[in-house]
Parts: structure tokens; C-alpha cells; sequence
């Protein structure tokens, strides 16, 4: 695979050779004072000089002295909602003369480009592989979105204050599942080191203006990443963790964090990975057409282990336990892996700052399980 330099004039290069090879072209972006993904027709859509803020229950834009395109961290959109959408059509149903007809809708074929994929996002991606597509059963909607895509990673070069993806082995520099990465330099001169991961990698590469990298920028690579691993905003011991959590379902610090809990869904909506749905189904009032519907669910809400009328984990302790023990503990004996990258969303969109590393460092302290 081949390493390029490419300077800032240039850059937008990439999305013009994206776009003309038919990709839908999604990145970061500002709006309504946060960074989010959408679809970018320039360089000129990027959040160029802009970083953000995160702590417990905060976030907010700040400008940068300089006019970096990726100086930022994770805003409160996670990619899932192009490859899982948050509301997707299942089937529909419609009465004709004889009978009825079932069918699936073919989703539209979209091959996107996803431009500015941290480590611990791309870590996410492959987590909801595992689940849509690895896991015995293959989701047909994930699988025809998932088909296609190019994704452009980014090493990150600063870390938030909620950021933990170094406890989870997650980041901060990509090292696999992408198409390209991208090390932004913002010094004396602003460059982008930029390196291919895949055959469709090389193409690209090899159409976008640059010089061949040499050993100072890969040791300036080496630099940032190292830098930024050195500066998370949070830790997480992981030794023992899926022991302690399925040992500790008693522990007291369940009932103080249901203390604060709103069960207000914040966590899992903004969470790269997370994957709980729910199905529902309408019908026109003339009864000719029906449609089943999956939406977005979470493990906060009553309903969601409701059974025969009444839920199985009526209480917020019980719901918060369920979420965190699963996320860092049984999601290893489902799928072989954490169910958290270490992102830090849930910490920074919980409403009253609730952070998971502290809940379970906090269980740590108090329980007897070896580390």
C-alpha cells in the first residue's frame, strides 16, 4: 500500500474523485452549533477550524487558532445512521383482487464514501458487522447499505475529554477497516498524510495530486498519534471487567446511579454500536396496504422487555445495570468483543453527566472480584 502528502489546497481533490466515481460523499460538517455527518459536496463543507468541547453532560464548538479540517473529536452522530437508520422499512402488504401481496422494498443503492472515521468509529463499524452481519443471521438492510462503502479513517490528533479509546484497545490511530486514513498536520505547513488500506484505496490514492511520503512524515504520524493516545480525557480498567460486572448484580452503586438516571435513552441513541430495535406495524383505514416498520429502540425504555403487558426490568437501576453489564461484559459472550469503543458519547450527551468509566471504576473500588 502507498503513503502520499497532499497539501491543503489540494485536499479537496479527494471529494471531487470520490463524487465522480459515483459515491455519495458523507462527512463532518457544522449545524445547530454541533459537528454532524451529512452529505458534502466540498472541501468547503468541512468544519475547517473548529474543534469541540467535551465533559459530563457538556459539549460545545470552540474556534481553533488555526483552520484544521479534523481538529475536532466525535459530535452526537454516529455513522450507523447511514448503515442502520434510525427508521427503515421491513415489509408491506397490499390487498388485491385474489389475495395478498408481501414484498420487501429494495432500498435505494447508495454507495457511500464516509470521510473523517475515527479509530473508535471504524472499531464500531466492525462491531455492527459482527451483530448484522457475522452473528448467524444476515440483516438485510445493514447488508445492502454496508455494500459499497469507501471509508476515508482519520488519526486523531487531539483527544476529548470524554475520550477512552486507548483503555479499549479502539484507537487513537486506525489500523484497520478503511479504505484510506488520513494524519492531518496543521505546523509550519498544512499537509495531509494520507495512506492507502485496500485495492479501491490505491485507485483513489493514486488519482489525487501529492508527493510520496518519506520518513519525517510517517515519524510526524507516529508523533501525533502518540500524542494524542497520551492525553485521553478518561480511563477504563477492562482486567476482569466481564467477571466484576456479571459478580457484582447486587452492588449498591446500581441504586445511586438510578438515582440520577433519567432513563431518558441519551446513551444508546448517540452510541456508535448500539443496535436495539423494535418493530411496528400501520395500515391505511380503507385496510388495502399494511407496512412493518423498524425503528431505533433502547434498553431504558419499559417497553422494551415487556412481556405478556407487563416489563421485565421495571425499575431505572435494573435498566441501567442491563445497559452497562451488557455493553462491557455479556456483549464479549455474544459476540466476542466489548460493545464499547471508548467514544465517550454517553458520557458527554447524558444530561446529568453520568460516565460510565466512573460507574465502573466506582464498582471496582467496592467489590472483591481479582483484577
Amino acid at each position: 500500500m502507498s503513503t502520499i502528502v497532499v497539501d491543503r489546497e489540494d485536499f479537496g481533490s479527494l471529494i471531487d474523485v470520490l463524487r465522480a466515481r459515483g459515491f455519495t460523499v458523507v462527512g463532518p460538517t457544522v449545524r445547530e452549533q454541533a459537528i454532524v455527518y451529512a452529505a458534502l459536496d466540498s472541501v468547503e463543507d468541512l468544519p475547517a477550524g473548529w474543534t469541540d468541547e467535551h465533559s459530563g453532560g457538556a459539549y460545545r464548538l470552540q474556534r481553533r487558532d488555526d483552520e484544521a479540517l479534523f481538529g475536532y473529536v466525535v459530535g452526537p452522530e454516529s455513522w450507523k445512521k447511514y448503515l442502520f437508520p434510525p427508521r427503515s422499512t421491513l415489509l408491506t402488504v397490499r390487498r388485491v383482487d385474489g389475495g395478498l401481496v408481501f414484498a420487501e422494498p429494495d432500498p435505494a443503492t447508495v454507495n457511500y464514501a464516509f470521510i473523517g472515521a475515527r479509530a473508535c468509529e471504524l472499531a464500531a463499524i466492525a462491531i455492527q458487522d459482527k451483530v448484522f452481519l457475522d452473528s448467524g443471521y444476515i440483516d438485510r438492510t445493514y447488508q445492502m447499505k454496508r455494500q459499497g462503502l469507501f471509508v476515508v479513517g482519520v488519526n486523531c490528533a487531539i483527544a476529548g475529554g470524554n475520550c477512552f479509546c486507548v483503555s479499549m484497545g479502539t484507537g487513537p490511530e486506525c489500523t484497520d477497516g478503511y479504505d484510506l486514513v488520513v494524519t492531518e498536520i496543521v505546523d509550519d505547513r498544512h499537509e495531509f498524510v494520507i495512506e492507502s488500506g485496500s485495492e479501491a484505496g490505491e485507485e483513489v490514492l493514486a488519482a489525487l495530486p501529492g508527493r510520496p511520503a518519506g520518513p519525517t512524515d510517517h515519524s510526524r504520524v507516529a508523533a501525533i498519534v502518540a500524542d494524542t493516545a497520551a492525553h485521553m480525557g478518561r480511563q477504563l480498567d477492562t482486567a476482569g471487567i466481564k467477571e466484576l460486572l456479571y459478580e457484582s448484580r447486587e452492588h449498591p452503586r446500581w441504586d445511586e446511579v438510578a438515582a440520577r438516571c433519567l432513563a431518558c435513552t441519551n446513551c444508546t441513541l448517540v452510541c456508535p454500536s448500539c443496535f436495539c430495535s423494535t418493530t411496528e406495524d400501520t395500515a391505511d383505514l380503507d385496510g388495502a396496504a399494511a407496512t412493518r416498520t423498524r425503528r431505533w429502540d433502547s434498553c431504558f425504555t419499559m417497553d422494551f422487555s415487556a412481556l405478556h403487558g407487563a416489563p421485565v426490568r421495571q425499575s431505572t437501576r435494573a435498566r441501567y445495570r442491563q445497559w452497562m453489564t451488557h455493553k462491557l461484559a455479556s456483549w464479549y459472550d455474544q459476540f466476542d468483543t466489548s460493545g464499547c469503543v471508548g467514544c465517550g458519547r454517553c458520557i458527554t450527551w447524558c444530561p446529568v453527566g453520568i460516565d460510565i468509566t466512573e460507574e465502573t471504576a466506582a464498582i471496582r473500588a467496592g467489590s472483591e472480584v481479582p483484577a
